[in-house]
């Protein structure tokens, strides 16, 4: 399920600089991976973030607020969530 709020224009996922696949990992290991790969990144690249945990749909938006990200996309797609993070 896409929430409007987080939709990209058509809809369709925005394009990305960098992919981290975290699929069969649980928290926290999604986030701290994400926090290893941000590391290596500059300021107003995409992060594409590919997730099977549940959590992540609390712990991503979190992440974001928290370290001054923009959480600009974000899709469920059977079973797999999907996370557009801008970085800040």
């Amino acid at each position: 399920m896409v929430d409007p709020r987080d939709t990209h224009p058509e809809g369709a996922p925005p394009d990305f600089e960098v992919e981290l696949d975290t699929t069969g990992l649980y928290c926290p290991e999604p986030i701290m991976l994400m926090h290893n790969r941000v590391r290596d990144m500059h300021a107003g690249q995409v992060l594409k973030v590919i997730a099977s945990d549940p959590a992540t749909t609390r712990d991503v938006p979190k992440f974001c607020h928290f370290l001054g990200h923009e959480l600009i996309h974000r899709q469920e797609r059977d079973g797999s969530y999907l996370y557009f993070i801008r970085l800040g």
